[in-house]
Parts: C-alpha cells; structure tokens; sequence
C-alpha cells in the first residue's frame, strides 16, 4: 500500500518549498495555454470570415488578395459562370473587391503599422449577411466616408467614430460607422467606397478579388472548372473558408512554435528546480523514510509514493495555470498576421482541449522531475536512515 496521506501531510507542512515548486510549473503551464490559446484564435478569427458555400477568385500564382488583380470586365464572366447563386430578380450574387494596406500611427505606442482597407460597393451588406453596424452609420458610396471594424477601434490614430485619417497623401477620409462582423477578420478592417480606394491607390479599372455566392458548396467544382479553363484569363478559384485556412497558417505556426520553444525552456527550469526541491526534502526526510521501510513499505511503494508527490504539486501547478490562462479570454491582442502584412486584432480563445493539453504537459513535468529524487527515495536503506 502506498502512504499517500503521508505525502500530503509533508506537501501541506512544507509550505515554501511546495509553494514554490507550484508557481514554477504554473507559470510553465500559463505560457503554453496561452501560446495554444492564442494560436486557436487566430484560426477562429480568420475562420470566421469565409464560407464553404462563397468562392474567392484570385489572379493565378497569387497566395493573398494584396498580389492579386483581375480586369474589371472579367467580373462579368466570373458571375456567368454555372453555380453562382442568383437573387429573385436573376442577379447573380457576387462583388467585385479591391484590398490595399496602409501605414498608420499607432494609438499608445511610438511606432506604426500596416492597417488593411477594403475597397467594397454598396453592396457588400446585402453579400455578407452577417455584418452589423454598432456605432454610427453606413458609408455614403461615391463619398470619401468609412466604416471601421470593432476590433479596429481606437487603436490607430484617426480610427474612431467621427475622426479622420489620410486614405492618401492630402485625401482625408471620414469615420462615420463601426461595424461588426461575427468576430471575423473583417473587424480589423477599414471600409471605404470601391472606386475611392481605386482613385487613391492607382487601382482604377481593376479589383485584387471577386468573390461569388454559390448555390450550394458542392457547385464549387463545377464553378471552379469553368473559371479556370480559359487559360487566358488566369484565375484561379479557392473556397472561401479554405482561403482564409491558409492565411491563418502562418501566423498560427509562428506562434505556436514560439510558445512552444518558450514553454519548454521554461519547463526545463522548472523540472530542474522540482527536481532540486525534491532532492532537499528526500534528504532531510531519510528518517522519515527509513521508518516507513521499517514498518514494512516496499521500495515500489516508497519510489510510487514519492511519484505521486511530484505527480500532486505539478497538477496543482497545472490548474494554478490553466486558471490564470481563462483570465486572458477577454483580452484582445494585435499582432501582424504574416499572408497580408497588416496588423490584425486577436483574441485568445479557450477550448477543453487545450485547457487538457496544458494538465497532461504539467503531469509530464511533474513526473519527469520527481522521477530521480523518487527513485533515491525508494533506495535508501532503513537501518541507515535510522541510524542517521
């Protein structure tokens, strides 16, 4: 029988040592939730803003909107094609978009960073459905009004209701709206007319994306196959959630690897601190451990026993952590995402199976720290300790 209450009876009675071990491994386990946490946001923000039943067509040997380019009249051809979806007066349901980066000044910080704007027609409520406006009013088309995502606001100099920015040198543009768009990638997007961002961004008489609402997602195959065999034209057509699947890849690996590589330094340290921690108290415990041999434990009990320890203080570590990490849930955080160069705004988002992963590498900790302290422990012989 292994003495478990004896080890928590000395986990209680040692409270500095226990304390400390604790925080180590919780702030291991905070690093890792957090760098998880952050990663799944990324996706699920990008994630949001595409959907299987809309098709993206991109100029061919283009990986972003911000390198692609397709000639205003072969918008009409792209809406021709089979699958697009259709309105009640036989419109086919597509728009034409151009999407340009601007350097601005950042809002509490010295220093700037690309901001993406999107040039849309008016009618871009009517295709993205879920779009909302929070705070003022929709843009007047043909004017040099905006409209700025949630996630945006107040983070950019000239970015809230009623101030204004320089869409380019000596061409101020309004904010008159806020609007959001189910937590998507949009929100951290500046709106303004179509033909305003062509004008002043040399961009006339073209769009860098066209996007279609399809029938149904399984017509994309067949939308896909007639836009891509002209071979003239060059175009390449992508699902719209798939799209946004990879622009998300980078980044996400990126900040993955890093928390990660993070995590695991700091693990090691804290490992090697238990380990310390561990070795300290086996020593001044031979006493105690001679006794529990004398009264007939094993050597599997005692080395068991001395596991489970360690197994106890790196699962309280790891609950310590996985707590403080839920605490960043309503924090947002802006980074640059790597497929447009532009910064976008993130939020760290929590799932079961991230909070899990955090438990089992604080156990994998805890057990790889406790692992040699408890093997000494089991070796120690009990008329030696007694004598000691």
């Amino acid at each position: 029988m292994i003495p478990i209450a004896y080890n928590l009876r000395s986990m209680a009675v040692r409270r500095t040592t226990t304390l400390a071990s604790v925080l180590g491994i919780a702030l291991v386990v905070f690093v890792l939730a957090a760098a998880l946490m952050l990663s799944h946001g990324i996706k699920e923000t990008l994630g949001r803003s595409g959907g299987s039943d809309v098709a993206v067509v991109l100029r061919k040997g283009s990986d972003a909107e911000l390198g692609s380019s397709i000639e205003t009249p072969t918008l009409a051809l792209i809406l021709s094609a089979p699958g697009v979806k259709r309105d009640e007066h036989g419109n086919a349901l597509g728009l034409g978009e151009v999407l340009v980066v601007a350097t601005m000044d950042k809002v509490g910080f010295a220093g700037v960073s690309n901001v993406q704007i999107r040039g849309v027609p008016d009618s871009v409520m009517q295709f993205r459905k879920g779009v909302q406006i929070v705070d003022g009013r929709r843009a007047q088309p043909g004017t040099d009004e905006v409209i700025i995502g949630q996630r945006l606001r107040g983070r950019f100099k000239g970015l809230e209701l009623g101030q204004t920015f320089e869409l380019r040198k000596n061409r101020p543009a309004r904010v008159v709206g806020v609007f959001t768009h189910e937590g998507s990638s949009h929100e951290s997007e500046v709106w303004a007319d179509l033909d305003a961002v062509r004008a002043a961004f040399g961009r006339s008489g073209l769009f860098t994306a066209v996007r279609v609402q399809l029938e149904s997602p399984s017509k994309f195959e067949a939308f896909e196959a007639v836009v891509e065999q002209d071979k003239q034209l060059g175009l390449d057509a992508l699902r719209e959630d798939r799209y946004y699947e990879k622009q998300s890849e980078g980044t996400s690996l990126f900040v993955t690897a890093l928390g990660s590589v993070i995590a695991v330094i700091f693990a090691i340290g804290a490992m090697i601190g238990a380990m310390i921690t561990m070795y300290a108290s086996i020593a001044s415990r031979g006493r105690e451990i001679g006794t529990l041999r004398a009264l007939g434990f094993s050597r599997r009990s005692i080395l068991l026993s001395f596991l489970l320890e360690a197994l106890a203080l790196a699962l309280l570590g790891g609950v310590l952590g996985v707590l403080a990490s839920l605490l960043l849930g309503s924090v947002k955080f802006s980074m640059m995402n790597f497929a447009s160069w532009s910064e976008i705004v993130f939020s760290f988002t929590p799932t079961p199976g991230i909070l899990l992963t955090a438990l089992v590498f604080a156990g994998i900790m805890g057990l790889c720290g406790g692992f040699f302290p408890a093997l000494q422990a089991a070796r120690i012989s009990p008329v030696r300790a007694m004598r000691e």
